[in-house]
């Protein structure tokens, strides 16, 4: 029963779109917003594939390619750690290092805190690069950061006090 929800909920997504493989990128957004582990299920791709009129492995191929979407579930916030040269040598491999022990993220936790809240990723660059270190919390942008801002920044979101 739940699989036939998920397929109704997700051909209702695609429907929103032409089904023109210009708006395959769109559509697959739309699939991971709405889905509350913030990822790709296999579902969706096979739902994606069958409206598209292309094959699995073309999808599964646009999914695995883009850092933004994820095949595996994530917490309700996603941090983007910025990896870019910059931002390393201004100590973003530190922060990663510090978010992942305040987080208590392991390979063992699937990368996501035990409260469901976080998932940490890296990525290449957030065009931040004058106010290294940077990160991304969902699609918000966070820069010049230390210890002490990304602990404001957890505190915020962990009370749903965004105004820092």
């Amino acid at each position: 029963m739940q699989n036939n929800k998920n397929d109704e909920n997700n051909f209702e997504i695609l429907n929103q779109f032409r089904p023109e493989r210009t708006e395959i990128l769109k559509a697959l957004h739309s699939l991971q917003n709405a889905n509350p582990q913030h990822y790709i299920s296999s579902d969706a791709m096979k739902a994606v594939a069958k409206y598209f009129n292309i094959t699995l492995g073309q999808v599964y191929g646009i999914v695995t390619y883009y850092s933004m979407f994820s095949t595996k579930p994530r917490g309700k916030y996603i941090i983007r750690l910025c990896k870019s040269p910059v931002c390393y040598m201004k100590g973003s491999f530190n922060l990663k290092n510090y978010l992942e022990e305040h987080l208590q993220l392991t390979a063992s936790t699937e990368n996501i805190s035990a409260d469901g809240l976080f998932t940490i990723e890296t990525t290449e660059c957030l065009g931040h690069c004058e106010q290294a270190p940077a990160m991304m919390v969902n699609n918000t942008i966070y820069s010049n950061l230390t210890r002490e801002k990304i602990d404001e920044i957890l505190h915020a979101l962990k009370t749903n006090n965004y105004e820092l």
